[in-house]
C-alpha cells in the first residue's frame, strides 16, 4: 500500500490506479490518443473519468520513436488552457503533466495538475528534480536509454534488469536528496528497449517491488503488441488488455492506459481473482 500527496489530496493506493492518456498533438503513435479539438477533448476526459480514470494524464509532444522535439514554450501553449479547462471541468479530478521540461512541469501544476510524468527521470534536463521538489508533488521517473529522437537505433545491454534496478535505486537517491518525497517508478517500455527486452522486464517487474515504490506500467497499444501480433495500434487493444492483465499480477500500482474500460476491468477481475 502506498500514499501520494497530490498538492494537499492525499491518494491511497490499496488497488491499482487507472491513468488515461491524453495527447494534445498530432503525432502520438496511436490516433486514438491524439486530440486537439477543445469539445473533443473535455468529452474524452468525461468518458474517461466516467469509465475509471483514477488520473488523467496530459502530454503536449509525441515521445514516439523518432518524433521532433518541441520547446518548452510550445508544449506550455498546447497544454495549460487544457489543464486549466479540465481542472474546472472535471471538479478536481487529479491531473498529471507528461513533461520533461521543468518550465512546463512548473506552470502546469500552477495551472492545476497535481503529479509530473517524465520519461526521462531528470536526464533531459538536470533542473526537473530541483523543480519537482519545490512544487511538492508526486513524481514518475521512467528508465529510457537515449533520447526519443534516436533511441530505437543504438539498443544494447549487459544485463537489462540490473541496468534498470540499478538506474532506479541510483534515481530515486537523487529524487531524495532533491526533496521530493513521492517517487513513482516507470520501466519504460518501448523506450529504448527490443521487443525482448520489454517482455524480459515485463516477467521480471516483480523485482522492481524491491525498491518500494509504486510501479506505474505503459504497455497500452505499443509495439511489444501490435509488432508480435503483426498487426497496428489501432487494433491492440486485447493485446493491450493482455498485457495490463499480467503486468498487475506481477506488482504494477498504476497502468497508464489509452483504453480506461479495459483497463478498470482488468484491474477488477484481478483483484477478484486474488480474494479467491
Amino acid at each position: 500500500m502506498f500514499t501520494l500527496n497530490c498538492k494537499g489530496k492525499l491518494i491511497l493506493i490499496e488497488k491499482p490506479l487507472v491513468m488515461g492518456i491524453l495527447n494534445i498533438n498530432n503525432d502520438s503513435f496511436y490516433s486514438g490518443s491524439r486530440f486537439q479539438n477543445r469539445d473533443a477533448i473535455v468529452m474524452k476526459a468525461e468518458q474517461m473519468i466516467e469509465e475509471g480514470a483514477d488520473i488523467i494524464d496530459i502530454g503536449g509532444q509525441s515521445t514516439r520513436p523518432e518524433s521532433e522535439r518541441i520547446t518548452a514554450e510550445e508544449e506550455m501553449q498546447r497544454v495549460l488552457p487544457v489543464i486549466e479547462m479540465l481542472e474546472k471541468k472535471l471538479n478536481n479530478a487529479l491531473l498529471s503533466i507528461d513533461t520533461y521540461h521543468p518550465l512546463v512541469a512548473e506552470a502546469a501544476v500552477k495551472a492545476g495538475a497535481s503529479i509530473v510524468n517524465d520519461i526521462s527521470a531528470g536526464e533531459m534536463d538536470k533542473n526537473m528534480l530541483n523543480t519537482v521538489a519545490s512544487l511538492e508533488v508526486p513524481y514518475i521517473c521512467m528508465h529510457m536509454k537515449g533520447v526519443p529522437e534516436t533511441m530505437h537505433l543504438t539498443i544494447h545491454y549487459e544485463n537489462i534488469l540490473q541496468e534498470v534496478v540499478d538506474f532506479f535505486i541510483n534515481k530515486i537517491n537523487e529524487c531524495r536528496l532533491a526533496g521530493i518525497k513521492d517517487v513513482i517508478i516507470d520501466p519504460g517500455f518501448g523506450f529504448g528497449k527490443t521487443i525482448q527486452h520489454n517482455f524480459f522486464l515485463l516477467k521480471k517487474l516483480s523485482i522492481f517491488k524491491m525498491l518500494g515504490r509504486p510501479i506505474m506500467a505503459g504497455l497500452s497499444r505499443k509495439s511489444i503488441i501490435y509488432k508480435t501480433l503483426h498487426t497496428t495500434a489501432e487494433n491492440a487493444l486485447n493485446g493491450s488488455t493482455v498485457l495490463n492483465t499480467i503486468a498487475l499480477q506481477n506488482g504494477a500500482s498504476i497502468l497508464r492506459v489509452h483504453d480506461v474500460k479495459e483497463a478498470r476491468e482488468a484491474a477488477i477481475l484481478i483483484e477478484a481473482y486474488g480474494k479467491a
